[in-house]
């Protein structure tokens, strides 16, 4: 018998839930915090990214294993690097790329709820990349002084060396493809933030900063800012980033 019901078109999608948004999200023991990462971008309105990737960067915790319970896929990089992580994630991703690649820390600092604030722009057609700027809704303490004091002054010689004046150099950030692809990221460690603000100036990308919250990681301590020895490997890193990437 032939069902009465009346043939309805469905109703149409917005073009921002149409193209596909990968999520890449390096982690290195972070079995605590990461559910909540992993949570909250299920929780994103139409179900959250297309694709959630993160990459275990050597862990000795239960990473690996709270990332498959969450619905992530898990690529495996045991050579250490934030970069090299990154890369691992986009590797993962080339057999089939995304419209947007967005990268997203696993300590949840971020706010994984405001990824559309990023991707949207990029979607639109408006932007090729969107950093979170967190120096403007920062929490208090979420940022330590020698955080800020770091973002400022490699804003400062980035601007000094391309004439762009960023506000942030936040992890959290969507960026097109393509974009992605023509700025043939190399760096392997702390200067892979430097290397993509850079070259998307030289690369002549249509750049924008959202400002974004951010807030102290609930479990454990940064490996980077947490340090003494962290905060001052990354601040060489970023000099000598902006002197390799410069040109």
């Amino acid at each position: 018998m032939r069902s009465c019901k009346k043939n309805v078109s469905p109703p149409a999608r917005n073009l921002e839930s149409i193209l596909s948004v990968a999520v890449v999200i390096p982690a290195l023991n972070e079995e605590e915090n990461l559910p909540l990462v992993l949570a909250d971008l299920a929780a994103l309105p139409d179900g959250g990214p297309d694709r959630v990737i993160v990459v275990d960067n050597g862990s000795t915790d239960r990473t690996a294993e709270v990332a498959r319970a969450g619905g992530a896929e898990v690529v495996r990089e045991d050579r250490r690097g934030y970069g090299s992580a990154c890369l691992a994630g986009l590797a993962r991703l080339r057999a089939d790329p995304p419209e947007v690649v967005v990268i997203l820390d696993a300590d949840y600092s971020d706010y994984p709820e405001e990824l559309p604030s990023l991707t949207g722009p990029v979607l639109r057609g408006e932007a090729d990349m969107v950093l979170g700027e967190r120096t403007t809704r920062a929490l208090p303490g979420a940022l330590l002084p020698q955080q800020r004091y770091g973002n400022a002054l490699a804003c400062a010689l980035i601007k000094r060396v391309t004439g762009f004046r960023y506000k942030d150099m936040g992890p959290f950030r969507a960026i097109r493809w393509s974009s992605m692809e023509r700025m043939a990221m190399v760096d392997t460690n702390y200067g892979w933030n430097v290397e993509m603000q850079i070259k998307a100036v030289r690369r002549g990308l249509r750049v924008r900063e959202v400002a974004v919250g951010y807030r102290k990681r609930p479990h454990g301590r940064s490996k980077i800012a947490g340090s003494v020895r962290g905060t001052a490997r990354a601040g060489l890193k970023i000099l000598y980033s902006v002197a390799r990437y410069r040109e």
